[in-house]
């Protein structure tokens, strides 16, 4: 007899091709984004607070595009298109940070990055979400987040072998980042389908109309809560930096904790359809703020280890449990806007949170930093649980 787990795992090609795109994509940012900070501090002399506002910026530009991209694939029924578009933006940007030579020039770079991933997320979403019965909704992301978080492992690893016995030229490694976007192309283009699940009543002219519910808004209101609290991950490997990791260390320590992402992943999103989406969130978002008063009070390498190991907890008990939850609410011709709206709130609340971060760290310390961050995401778990109604699954 074919267990649950099973019979789960055997996702239709869209599912695994998108989890490759994913795969070949984060290889080549994790090559780049655990020396980034370095390389911005060090090599081209910015501050910490500029290092908040180029993630701040970037990714609270790329929301406006996340609404507006998914409110594009729903009104015109096709969500390829436009991931061919975010996902090559993305590809040409690569070179232009192994080429800066300023801050400037890697806040341009990131900024374009970002618009990339602001037209592509939703969309590709809305198709992850469209090529799977509704009780296998938490599992399709959780693959997808397991092969995301894989090549984040993978990438990480690269960067510290060639570190260690090629090259210590950061700008060497940034060319190799190019390599990956190729496979993430390909996978793509050619493993792709679009679905035909949106329904047939739907013109360009004419697309169902899409309502904020007042349950979907409490939710989002959760969401952005927490996200105010969760700033940008540059500032823990400054932390680690900081605490005495060693510049080296950094793509390893990247790596171990995007093994825990991958790890527990699809795990933790086929529990979500079992058992519901609500105390995955709850609890993660709770681990969450343990981890960051963690990361206030470390002052051993040590230390930055564990709790980078626990981080990925985190992210493996809530990313595929939040995306599916949205699914949840809507059916599949109105998901585009869904997954936009979702990914706007997430964007939006980016900028003021690595700017309060910067701040904070800057005048009163990385205590009350990362302190302010726990607070703010126990707030969100407090309103989530109180808030947030149970949500009937959508079989559409």
């Amino acid at each position: 007899m074919t267990s649950p787990t099973t019979t789960r795992f055997k996702m239709p090609p869209t599912v695994w091709a998108l989890g490759w795109v994913s795969f070949f994509t984060d290889v080549s940012t994790e090559i780049i984004y655990p020396l980034l900070p370095v390389f911005l501090t060090v090599t081209l002399g910015a501050s910490m607070a500029f290092v908040g506002l180029i993630e701040g910026v970037a990714e609270s530009t790329a929301s406006l595009l996340k609404i507006a991209s998914g409110w594009w694939s729903d009104r015109v029924r096709k969500r390829k298109p436009l991931m061919i578009a975010g996902y090559g933006l993305s590809a040409l940007t690569r070179p232009l940070i192994a080429l800066a030579t300023t801050g400037g020039h890697v806040f341009a770079a990131r900024f374009i990055d970002r618009i990339g991933k602001g037209i592509r997320t939703a969309p590709r979403d809305a198709l992850l979400a469209a090529s799977v019965p509704a009780d296998q909704r938490g599992a399709a992301f959780g693959v997808q987040r397991m092969m995301d978080n894989a090549g984040a492992v993978v990438g990480p690893l690269i960067a510290w072998s060639l570190l260690h016995w090629v090259t210590g030229d950061f700008r060497v490694l940034f060319w190799i980042a190019v390599i990956p976007m190729f496979g993430a192309m390909l996978a793509l283009i050619f493993g792709t389908k679009e679905q035909a699940q949106i329904s047939s009543t739907l013109t360009p002219a004419a697309p169902v109309a899409f309502t904020v519910t007042p349950e979907f808004k409490s939710y989002l209101g959760a969401v952005l809560l927490f996200t105010l609290g969760n700033s940008s991950d540059a500032f823990l490997l400054l932390r680690a930096q900081a605490v005495g990791v060693p510049v080296s260390s950094l793509p390893l320590l990247w790596m171990a904790l995007h093994l825990v992402k991958s790890a527990s992943s699809y795990p933790a999103g086929v529990l979500s359809d079992r058992i519901g989406r609500r105390g995955l969130i709850v609890g993660g978002w709770c681990v969450y703020a343990l981890v960051y008063l963690g990361f206030g009070f470390a002052n051993e390498a040590w230390h930055i280890w564990a709790l980078f190991l626990v981080y990925g907890l985190f992210f493996g008990m809530t990313e595929s449990s939040e995306r599916a939850l949205v699914a949840d609410f809507y059916p599949d011709a109105q998901r585009g806007r869904a997954f936009g709206s979702f990914n706007f709130i997430t964007g939006i609340g980016a900028l003021p949170a690595s700017l309060l971060m910067g701040w904070l760290w800057t005048t009163f310390g990385p205590a009350v930093a990362f302190g302010t961050g726990a607070g703010l995401a126990l707030c969100a778990a407090a309103w989530f649980l109180f808030m947030v109604k149970p949500q009937t699954v959508l079989r559409a």
